[in-house]
């Protein structure tokens, strides 16, 4: 065993929340700070500058981006024949918020969160904490081990040993149809409203807002216009515990 790994599973100050990563991750971190930022909400988080707090969301912005690549890669490969539209509707099904608070309790990251225990017995306000903490996660492996490294351990340790993904091949995910079930069982009013683009941008990206009732629940962003609506009407969903 390398004398840093030893030291840091048995010697250093910080060797019981060594050992709680290794047991969830099978490998020995390097950077520490950057997994605890992975698990801390923004309910504790510190304020920054301007109004930014220092919590795990920048991470779960990275760790989207690096999930995202690594899951389109392998389904690109397992389906050789399915065209763009299958390949997209299956990657969300497993990268979806319900999905990732699924995945994120199987490993037992809801050990080492840090958020405000109020939380707790609100389900709206505990939302989507786990699955972005899951994202966050995956973005401090990237920074600490490199892209290679984080690849094996989302096709290994992640999908490979907690995701079936021919059954949820067989599996129906229409958040924007469950969403407006839901919405017409309870007698509420849905609307899905187009953003406009910042004054001066060049981003090609729509974005959707899905308001309940005159309250915002959910945005999506994507390029094409049918996508945000679909990341929207999840995170609607997810926000309304649906």
């Amino acid at each position: 065993m390398p004398a840093m790994r030893l030291y840091r599973l048995y010697i250093s100050r910080e060797r019981n929340y060594v050992r709680a990563l290794n047991n969830m991750l099978g490998f020995v971190p390097g950077n520490l700070t950057l997994y605890k930022l992975a698990f801390r909400h923004k309910s504790v988080a510190p304020q920054l500058k301007e109004g930014l707090k220092n919590s795990n969301e920048r991470l779960e912005f990275l760790g989207d981006a690096v999930l995202g690549a690594v899951v389109g890669e392998m389904l690109f490969k397992k389906y050789p024949f399915r065209d763009e539209g299958f390949l997209t509707e299956m990657r969300s099904k497993i990268v979806n918020r319900n999905h990732l608070n699924q995945l994120a309790k199987k490993i037992g990251i809801g050990d080492l969160m840090d958020y405000d225990t109020r939380m707790i017995n609100n389900p709206i306000k505990q939302g989507s904490l786990m699955g972005d903490a899951f994202e966050a996660l995956i973005g401090a492996v990237y920074l600490d081990k490199g892209y290679a490294f984080t690849k094996s351990f989302i096709l290994k340790r992640i999908l490979k040993a907690h995701v079936d993904v021919d059954a949820l091949e067989q599996t129906e995910t229409n958040f924007k149809s469950k969403l407006i079930e839901w919405c017409q069982r309870h007698g509420k009013e849905v609307l899905f409203e187009l953003m406009p683009n910042e004054e001066g941008s060049k981003s090609k990206l729509f974005t959707v807002k899905v308001f309940v009732d005159g309250d915002e629940c959910g945005t999506g962003q994507d390029f094409t216009k049918k996508n945000a609506e679909k990341t929207a009407a999840e995170r609607a969903c997810t926000f309304l515990n649906i």
